[in-house]
Formats: C-alpha cells, sequence, structure tokens
C-alpha cells in the first residue's frame, strides 16, 4: 500500500486475492492489481519485460497498469509489481475452443520474441531434485518416491528427444487464464520456458488439446503426465503452501499410476 501511495494512487484499502509464493491484492480506490514476491528467486523484471511485448503485440495476456512507471518496485526486502485489475467475468464457462485459440495466438506471439529463457527440462530436473532429497520430502513414501523418480527421469528424456520447441507461457493452467470483457487473458509470465506447444497444452482443461491446430496427441499425453508428476512433486515439497496440497499429493500419484497404466508406459524404460 505504501509502495502504491508514493506512485500517487489512491490506497485506503488492499484485498487479498490469492496467497502462496506470491502475494496478489487488490488495491483499492484506484483499483490497482499488485503482485508481491520476497527478493530472492523471483523473475519479476522478466515477466514485466515480457508482458510489455506482448500487449504491444496484441497477445491475450494481462497488461500492467498504466497509471505507473512499468518497472519493478523494491521494498523492504520485496519486489512489488502492478498490473492493470480486470473484473472477472463469472456468468460463463471458459469453452474449450476459446482457450485454444488464446493459447493458440499467445504461441504464435512468443515465436516471434527472441528472449533468454529456460527449457522445461530444468523445471523438470528440479523436480527431480526434490524427488531425490529425503530432507525436503519426508512425508514421501520409497514407492512413491521411485515412481515419481522414474516418471520424470523417463519422460523428461522421451519428450526432450522429440524436438520441436518454442517459447512457451509455462503453465498457462485456468488458474492463470482470466475470463474478462476483453476475453481471455494469460497471467503469471515468470514461468516461461522453452519446449515443444503440447507441454504448455498439458497444463490446460484436456479438451483444449482437441482444438488446438496440430498437436501431436501422443506427445500431449507424454507431457500430461510429465506435468501431472512434477506438479505432484511440489505438493510433497515440505515447505509447499498450497491449501490442501498433501491431499491433492495423495490423488495425483494414484492419477499417475492410472495414467502410466492406461497409456502402457513403463517408467522405468
Amino acid at each position: 500500500m505504501s509502495a502504491a501511495s508514493s506512485l500517487d494512487l489512491t490506497v485506503d484499502d488492499a484485498i487479498v486475492l490469492h496467497d502462496s509464493n506470491k502475494l496478489t491484492l487488490r488495491l483499492l480506490p484506484c483499483d490497482v492489481l499488485a503482485r508481491v514476491a520476497p527478493v530472492a528467486h523471483q523473475v519479476a523484471q522478466f515477466e514485466v519485460e515480457l508482458a510489455q511485448r506482448l500487449a504491444e503485440s496484441g497477445c491475450p495476456v494481462a497488461a500492467l497498469e498504466p497509471r505507473v512507471e512499468p518497472r519493478v518496485y523494491a521494498r523492504d526486502g520485496f519486489v512489488v509489481t502492478f498490473w492493470t485489475y480486470y473484473e472477472p467475468v463469472t456468468s460463463r464457462e471458459i469453452s474449450p475452443a476459446d482457450y485454444a485459440n488464446a493459447l493458440e495466438r499467445l504461441h504464435a506471439g512468443l515465436r516471434k520474441l527472441d528472449v533468454p529463457a529456460p527449457h522445461f527440462t530444468d523445471r523438470v530436473e528440479s523436480a527431480q531434485q526434490l524427488v531425490a532429497s529425503r530432507d525436503r520430502t519426508p512425508a514421501l513414501a520409497d514407492a512413491d518416491r521411485e515412481l515419481l523418480g522414474d516418471t520424470l527421469r523417463s519422460l523428461r528424456r522421451v519428450i526432450g528427444e522429440r524436438g520441436g520447441e518454442q517459447l512457451l507461457h509455462g503453465e498457462p493452467h485456468s488458474g492463470n487464464v482470466l475470463t474478462t470483457k476483453n476475453g481471455l487473458l494469460f497471467i503469471d509470465l515468470e514461468t516461461c520456458c522453452r519446449g515443444p506447444v503440447e507441454f504448455d497444452l498439458a497444463h490446460a482443461p484436456e479438451k483444449v488439446g482437441e482444438h488446438y491446430r496440430g498437436v501431436n496427441q501422443g506427445l500431449l499425453r507424454e507431457c500430461r503426465i510429465l506435468v501431472l508428476a512434477m506438479i505432484t512433486t511440489w505438493r510433497w515439497d515440505g515447505g509447499d503452501q498450497l491449501p490442501n496440497g498433501r491431499q491433492l499429493g495423495t490423488e495425483w500419484l494414484s492419477q499417475i499410476r492410472a495414467a502410466l497404466d492406461r497409456n502402457r508406459l513403463d517408467p522405468h524404460r
């Protein structure tokens, strides 16, 4: 609130919209969205620059707040970025076709950018390191640890060998899509990475992949299992802050086993 006030924005109240690894707030009455993160382990500047370039090219992304300079503001060990607040449209669900169309448009814009970004396999490797650390995942049973480790290793190799990659959003799941009067807009670009478009589609609802043109459905099935193994791993991190995270982690382990069996995939290969 003080950071926004120092920029001549009128702030009397702050409403918490989301609280996990990053705090998202709606500031009133100026009606600005603020995102707050610890200085360590954040890529706010990268996200700001990427959002600017994508918005300028007409991509469906949330815009930065136009009343302040588009940059990262540091204060008391935290970084703050200010974004346009979009009143949500909740009268209808997102159709898979609209979702796929918006993601195709985003990918088209990302293909035009030449920016350094990690490879999706780097994120898989981070999950592998987490699985391998009993100190960081003390509650993970041995059989489940082996399942996750083998699945991550195997699918990282198989998918990585297929090639065909570009700049991606990284996590375009429904929680990172806003339904606004201006259509669908993607948020949270800090997860941007390089890889096949199927890796992005694996984060979206299943029917979205049926409407995205030119998708390799076999690769998409493998990416879905890989992504499920990654997010399951994060739920067993001792520092995970997601509500009901451990319950989800248990449920997702069962889903991984079922998916491997259904697709006749051997995680030990």
